[in-house]
């Protein structure tokens, strides 16, 4: 944690560096789940998803991000698990919160961060995904089989 002085009353105060709240979409269609080919770095097939935006409920944001990279109108049929590690992302430390989703409208086309928008069976997923979001569907199809939800995963040693 870092000290400063306060702009306004020039007293100390600590500065936090808290980690980004993100959301991902498992969008599923028949045994398919939908998959973007990400414009920028890492440019890897991803989930969809992103940044929450200030004022906007996870929710919110997983409803927007669906859009903005899919063309698609999705509803949100349950939230599926949060992912918290701090090396999830090589990035910075983002926290996702995973929904998984099913199409209720719209014209699939890629769009914002993405350059590419397809479905994939579940069977026949590209075999390098961005950040953890092989291990993402990998718990998803697990539970699909068992009804097994992720476990936490415990902390990295020191």
């Amino acid at each position: 944690m870092k000290e400063v002085n306060c702009p306004n009353c020039g007293k100390r105060v600590y500065v936090y560096q808290n980690p980004f709240p993100t959301v991902d979409l498992i969008i599923e269609r028949q045994g398919e789940v939908l998959l973007i080919k990400r414009l920028k770095e890492p440019k890897m097939w991803a989930l969809p998803g992103g940044f929450c935006e200030y004022g906007e409920s996870l929710e919110e944001a997983a409803l927007r991000e669906a859009k903005e990279e899919t063309g698609l109108v999705v509803e949100l049929v349950e939230q599926f698990y949060t992912y918290s590690e701090p090396w999830r992302d090589p990035r910075q430390h983002n926290i996702t919160t995973v929904f998984i989703a099913r199409p209720k409208g719209g014209n699939l086309k890629a769009g914002d961060d993405a350059e590419e928008a397809r479905f994939f069976p579940l069977e026949e997923l590209p075999p390098e995904l961005a950040f953890d979001h092989k291990r993402i569907l990998e718990d998803f199809i697990r539970w699909k089989e068992t009804g097994r939800r992720p476990k936490p995963i415990p902390p990295r040693p020191a």
